[in-house]
């Protein structure tokens, strides 16, 4: 009885304090009142963040292709895929560390709380350390499996082995900023990038074109960006007065926080890669059409990614609303979160995906003046980015399902619906008829297959959660 008293005190007086603070802080109350203003006003910055850190990061690939020259650039480009492929399982991680952090805050279990936010910390830098080895040592041996041309492989491993230096300042802010965004609070990673961004377009300037370092100037310039945002978003963390703050002497891995991290966060993680995997394999036929056919797919896969990234904002929204109002109870607000994010994402992803193709030739021209590139980057702009919004819209769902707290289903369904299609469609369709149409074509069929699946997840889940509310209130 008095243990039952004294954490319903703790509850009351977290509450008590988190309301005392609500007027003057960054936080949005997801668990009461509309919801329609609340989601644009938390994705909305979580936008610009990525669109942000997308801009800084073409200035690498603008820079890199207009200074060091194709090959350089085909370098850069032909990393990406490889390099989700390795991060994006420790990446899965902050997943499982936003949907906790947002459960236990809408909940205001402090003590949870408090446990989940050090695990998560710790966590992200030993993930860091351990991705600095693995992608030193497989960075030129993968890169040989890919089929990546003799002009461009060794560059492509030294970029690889200098981003892969800076791995634990990015698992360090992404985990921070998972922390951030499951309380409401997205402005400040806005902040926070935008620092990081300037700094990294001024060394990319500085090192590359002064400099004359190539790939290795574009590289360094990121880590050194990676690291400043890293530590902002800790510093943040650290001088903050809300139940959220980290405390040095409090860093260490509570072995069930870091269980249900891996157990929620790990089938993302999983996702992430498989996805990459598939993307890997497609690389991988991209670049058996030679460097100009890569450095074309390169520029464009960087215009998409402006698209993906405003869409992405709102798989974030999902999942951390989600979260809090599981976490509150309020399953009823379940539904009515998915159905404003999904139409919010295709909205975003119609109207920035159509202009971007309709103006992609003049984009294509900002990253290289060869009209062969511009040429091969319209064909893939063409088929991916003027539907990309059907990935943006199976995104959304899958940020819904985990907020909910199914991963492993999401996965299941990405794997099948994805990756498994990609690879029986580069072996079947793409070896019939190996064109770059056919190739680029297998990213639309794929996005629609898989959404469809996880609607009928979504619908079947929910239907769970509301039977699990009727016998809460009975």
């Amino acid at each position: 009885m008095k243990q039952k008293l004294q954490a319903l005190t703790a509850k009351l007086y977290m509450r008590f304090q988190m309301r005392k603070r609500r007027k003057s802080s960054y936080e949005i109350d997801m668990v009461n009142g509309p919801l329609f203003g609340k989601i644009v006003r938390f994705a909305i910055p979580l936008m610009l963040s990525g669109v942000l850190q997308l801009f800084f990061n073409a200035a690498d690939i603008v820079v890199v292709g207009r200074f060091a020259g194709p090959t350089a650039l085909a370098a850069v480009g032909s990393t990406g895929a490889l390099i989700n492929l390795i991060v994006n399982v420790f990446i899965g991680l902050s997943v499982g560390t936003n949907v906790l952090v947002a459960r236990y805050y809408g909940a205001r279990d402090m003590q949870q709380l408090e446990e989940t936010v050090h695990t998560s910390i710790l966590t992200s830098i030993v993930s860091g350390c351990a991705l600095i080895l693995i992608g030193g040592l497989l960075a030129k041996p993968l890169l040989t499996l890919m089929g990546t041309p003799d002009d461009v492989l060794d560059q492509a491993a030294l970029y690889m082995r200098i981003y892969f230096g800076g791995m634990p300042a990015m698992m360090l802010y992404n985990f921070g900023a998972a922390i951030l965004r499951s309380v409401g609070d997205t402005k400040r990673p806005l902040y926070f990038l935008s620092m990081s961004g300037v700094l990294n377009v001024g060394l990319n300037l500085i090192l590359v074109i002064f400099f004359h370092m190539g790939v290795a100037g574009v590289a360094i310039a990121t880590v050194a960006s990676q690291v400043l945002a890293a530590v902002l978003v800790l510093l943040c963390l650290i001088k903050s007065d809300a139940p959220y703050r980290v405390e040095m002497k409090k860093l260490r891995i509570h072995k069930g926080k870091l269980l249900e991290m891996i157990r929620i966060g790990l089938p993302a993680g999983m996702q992430g890669a498989l996805f990459s995997i598939s993307n890997v394999l497609i690389q991988s036929s991209i670049n058996s059409f030679g460097s100009t056919v890569m450095a074309g797919s390169t520029a464009a896969g960087n215009i998409e990614g402006f698209v993906y990234t405003a869409m992405n904002a709102f798989y974030q929204t999902a999942l951390s609303f989600t979260g809090q109002n599981m976490g509150a109870k309020k399953y009823d607000r379940v539904g009515r979160i998915m159905r404003i994010c999904v139409l919010c994402v295709a909205v975003i992803g119609i109207a920035f995906g159509g202009t971007c193709t309709f103006f992609g030739r003049q984009l294509l021209s900002i990253y290289t003046s060869e009209a062969a590139v511009i040429d091969y980057g319209m064909e893939r702009l063409k088929l991916v980015c003027l539907l990309y919004f059907i990935c943006g819209v199976m995104d959304t769902l899958v940020g819904s399902m985990r907020g909910m707290g199914y991963s492993i289903l999401p996965m299941v369904m990405s794997l099948t619906g994805v990756c498994v299609l990609r690879v029986v469609w580069i072996l079947t369709i793409f070896a019939m008829s190996p064109s770059l149409f056919s190739l680029f074509l297998s990213y639309p069929v794929s996005w629609t297959v898989t959404a469809l699946a996880h609607f009928v997840c979504f619908l079947v889940a929910y239907g769970k959660l509301k039977q699990k509310a009727k016998q809460e209130s009975a």
